[in-house]
């Protein structure tokens, strides 16, 4: 798309949908919100951007493929849920910590995980649209 308002606001836009996706991400286990739609977010964001610059230059700014963020976000995910087996609770049993005068919770982590998983799989998708599209 050749449209210079689209060019000249798009990474604004995205800068602000990041940003806003990891808020509602890390907010997401004490009021509405989470990975998901976090995740969501963030790859509405990217699309905007590819339709702006292209599917290559949306590549660049993720520097990993899609498909690695998502694994990555996976491996975290369920490493999340492993923490609670010492601890003699069921698997995926919410764990806090006390660090450093800061509450981390392996909530947190699984969120942070989803949020990948939702961005990476999405960004995937869009992304080979996207380039079928241009075909």
């Amino acid at each position: 798309m050749n449209s210079l308002i689209l060019r000249t606001m798009a990474p604004v836009l995205t800068g602000l949908m990041l940003l806003f996706s990891l808020f509602i991400t890390l907010r997401g286990h004490n009021a509405p919100g989470g990975g998901f739609i976090g995740g969501l977010l963030a790859a509405s964001g990217l699309a905007l951007y590819a339709l702006a610059f292209g599917v290559e230059a949306t590549r660049r700014i993720l520097r990993l493929h899609p498909m690695t963020i998502a694994g990555i976000g996976l491996i975290l995910s369920a490493a999340s849920g492993l923490v609670s087996i010492p601890y003699g609770v069921p698997y995926m049993t919410g764990i806090w910590f006390h660090v450093a005068g800061l509450d981390l919770a392996t909530v947190i982590s699984f969120d942070i995980g989803v949020y990948m998983v939702v961005l990476g799989a999405f960004s995937s998708i869009l992304l080979a649209l996207e380039e079928r599209q241009g075909d």
